[in-house]
Order: structure tokens, then sequence, then C-alpha cells
């Protein structure tokens, strides 16, 4: 968008600089897979191409199904959506803020442009800072949905804003999820965890050199690695947080 919601705004590019990303991204030398390919890999079904890519967008904004979904079909880019059901439905409850969302209705037309549909929850809240019986809704309820409009399995999660806990991976494995992503900050690699798969966002200052350097590998650190004590402590005080104040917005 030229004019996001502020709340939003870091985490989108403009239309000019998102297809000149794509256009990097296309003419990299990289092989565009999806999710699948990725959980089919690590579970060991089926080899990756060499130098894979993945492209993932969260949440349901009401451009997807249009020009960001057109934009990625041009080019023949796939791609993966991870959809907070809770927004794209009439009366739904969710914890993000105002914004233009995509609805139910529209997720077979991702699916038709080559996208493929993973769950980001119901609510978008912080799932490590749930309790057991509300994380369950999260994840099934949202897989549940989303499979009722597609009339096919959802295998794949996005922990919204990448909060996830060892206790958040266990359940999202036992709720039927082959894999679930996370942010990390980092480049996934092939040791990487199959319900910890590492993210890089894009950020609304990022250039197309930035996006170059992902590309080859530059600029990030690699995942697998473990939590430092910032992100432990991080979590631990949202948890209280959410003691006081219940579900907060992950964002």
């Amino acid at each position: 968008m030229d004019d996001p919601p502020s709340w939003i705004a870091e985490f989108t590019v403009r239309p000019k600089d998102f297809a000149d990303h794509l256009d990097a991204i296309a003419g990299s030398g990289r092989t565009p897979v999806t999710i699948g390919a990725i959980a089919d890999h690590l579970a060991g079904r089926a080899p990756l191409p060499p130098r894979p890519v993945v492209l993932t967008f969260d949440d349901g904004f009401a451009d997807l199904p249009g020009p960001t979904a057109e934009a990625l079909a041009r080019r023949g880019l796939p791609a993966t959506a991870y959809l907070t059901t809770g927004a794209l439905v009439p009366g739904g409850r969710s914890l993000l803020p105002p914004a233009p969302m995509m609805t139910l209705a529209r997720v077979a037309e991702l699916a038709r442009h080559g996208m493929e549909i993973g769950s980001h929850t119901v609510t978008h809240a912080q799932l490590d800072t749930l309790s057991p019986k509300a994380l369950a809704y999260e994840l099934r309820v949202s897989k549940a949905v989303l499979e009722d409009a597609l009339g096919r399995p959802v295998r794949h999660l996005a922990y919204p804003h990448g909060y996830n806990s060892p206790r958040v991976r266990d359940m999202s494995a036992r709720a039927g999820y082959e894999t679930a992503t996370a942010v990390r900050h980092a480049l996934s690699s092939d040791r990487d965890e199959r319900y910890r798969i590492a993210r890089l966002i894009v950020r609304r200052g990022h250039t197309v050199a930035d996006v170059e350097d992902w590309l080859a590998g530059r600029g990030a650190r690699v995942a697998p690695y473990r939590d430092g004590p910032k992100t432990v402590g991080w979590r631990w005080y949202r948890r209280a947080r959410a003691l006081l104040r219940g579900p907060v917005f992950a964002g």
C-alpha cells in the first residue's frame, strides 16, 4: 500500500517497491517453493530444488487476493498465505487493529492464483501467553475454518509475530500442523526446526539491495539457534502482562 494504517506501516511496502522486490527474486536464479515443499523436505518425503526461496504473507489484508496475488502469478512465483480467520468473517473476533481485510469467501481465489493457504490463528494473540484451552482454540478453530473454506487439509501454521514456546510448538504438532513458521529475523536452513522455521520480515525501509543480499545468503544469521536471554526474558514479561490484562495482540 502507498498509504497503510499507521500500526502496520512498518511492515508494508509500496506497490512499486514490491514489484522491484519480486523482479529481484524472479531474476535471482533461485527456485520459489511453498512451505509445503519445505515440509516434504524436512520430513524426508522429497528433496528441495537447488537454491530454494519461500515467500510468505501473513494476516490476509484486502490486497492479497487481488494485486498481490496477481503480481506473484504474473512472475510465476508461488507463495504461502497465512490467514487470521477471525479477521476475515463478519462479526469475527480478532485482536488485529482496524485495516482493510479480505473475506473468507476469497480464500479459494488465492489458491487458484497458486498460493498455498496456512493458518495464522483466529485472533492473532501472543500464543506463548495463552492458557492451554485458549491456545487449543486458536490452533484448532482457525485450521477447521480454513479447511471448510478450501475443502482440503491445512497443514501449516505461522505464529503471530513469531511468538512461540516449547509448549506452543508441541500443541501445534498435536493440532495436526506439519510445520510452523516463526520470525527469528534469520535465514532458514536444511537443519531448521519444523515447528520454528525462520523467516525474515520485509519492512518498509528495506531496499532491493537488501533483498538481493538475502537471496545471496548474506545480511542475516542462519537458523537454527537457541533463544537468547533477551528473548526468554521478553517472553516472561509478556506472560505476566497477559495474566493482568488478558490476551494481547501479537504485533
